[in-house]
């Protein structure tokens, strides 16, 4: 397999006093909603408020330092952008990131405020990879991609090595974890870890039901792309298909994805705030919303859920509160 448990423990050793070993949260009265046993890592808590940054940093220790130097360069909606851009910034180094002009006006905030410079496109009428291409021709920087590469994989995948301690220090023994799906790189290396450490563990992903490119490229046993007009609440799930690495590994490790509708979405964020005190971004809260609405097969009585991030504007977490 291209990035294996060995490269996991690897970025894990890069991570060690950078990255937040974030908790795994469970509690009573989401159980009962759930209908089983529901633990969920927050990734909200990590550094930059979502999972990017464990990938991002990974993958800059990995540049050699003098094209380090030369400075990076990313495509994102946002969590890779603050992800790339702080850990630029503990390098040392400059970064400059391609942004939608739609993004969440926190998300491009909070980028700029790690001190990268933000490159601003029409999602629906531009191509990223061609802006951020031209730059890197422009300036020598080295491209981080947000998914499809090693490095960003083997240091998503950390959060699966936590997983399996933090499960074994809790005396519990899931029958699956659930993950967000956009590119595939989060999944992915999860999914490598888990299997590796908790076998007979079941991975799914879990995605908006417009944006299901995992679930129907997992069941066509090839990459299919998502219709250009979908739209989702989950600004952070907006891939058009799965990476070809990621899905490489994905199509080897996964059991198989789940989806949620967007109302759902709002519903589960409202729950995770009222049940763990833990604040959701849609895009964070999808696995959530496919497991309190029933989506995931009836003999899992024991989950595991990622919740990626908590980068979310206050209009949209005031949308989901509303729901309560």
């Amino acid at each position: 397999m291209i990035v294996s448990i060995a490269d996991i423990e690897a970025a894990a050793g890069r991570l060690r006093g950078q990255a937040v070993r974030t908790p795994l949260l469970r509690s009573p009265l989401l159980d009962a909603r759930a209908g089983r046993e529901v633990l969920v890592k927050a990734e909200p808590l990590q550094r930059t408020g979502s999972f990017k940054f464990r990938g991002a940093y990974n993958r800059i220790a990995m540049i050699p330092e003098a094209d380090r130097a030369r400075g990076v360069v990313a495509f994102s909606s946002g969590n890779h952008a603050q992800g790339v851009a702080a850990a630029a910034r503990l390098f040392g180094i400059k970064a400059t990131i391609v942004m939608p002009a739609d993004a969440p006006a926190i998300k491009r905030r909070n980028t700029e405020s790690y001190g990268a410079t933000v490159v601003a496109y029409d999602r629906f009428g531009e191509d990223r990879e061609v802006v951020a291409a031209k730059i890197q021709a422009e300036t020598g920087a080295t491209l981080v991609k947000p998914y499809d590469d090693p490095g960003i994989i083997a240091g998503q995948g950390t959060i699966g090595l936590e997983i399996a301690e933090q499960c074994a220090e809790l005396g519990v023994r899931p029958d699956a974890v659930l993950v967000g799906c956009s590119g595939g790189g989060l999944v992915s290396g999860i999914s490598v870890a888990v299997k590796a450490r908790l076998p007979g563990t079941r991975i799914y992903s879990a995605e908006p039901e417009a944006l299901d490119d995992m679930r129907r490229s997992l069941a066509a046993g090839e990459r299919v792309k998502n219709d250009p007009a979908a739209r989702s609440i989950c600004d952070a799930l907006q891939s058009p298909t799965p990476g070809e690495i990621t899905f490489s590994i994905a199509r080897e490790t996964l059991s198989g994805g789940v989806t949620a509708p967007d109302d759902a979405v709002l519903r589960a964020m409202a729950v995770a705030f009222d049940t763990l005190k833990l604040v959701m971004e849609p895009g964070g809260a999808i696995g959530l919303a496919a497991t309190l609405e029933r989506r995931i097969p009836d003999d899992i009585r024991s989950v595991v859920i990622v919740c990626s991030g908590g980068n979310v504007d206050a209009a949209t977490f005031r949308d989901a509160l509303a729901t309560l």
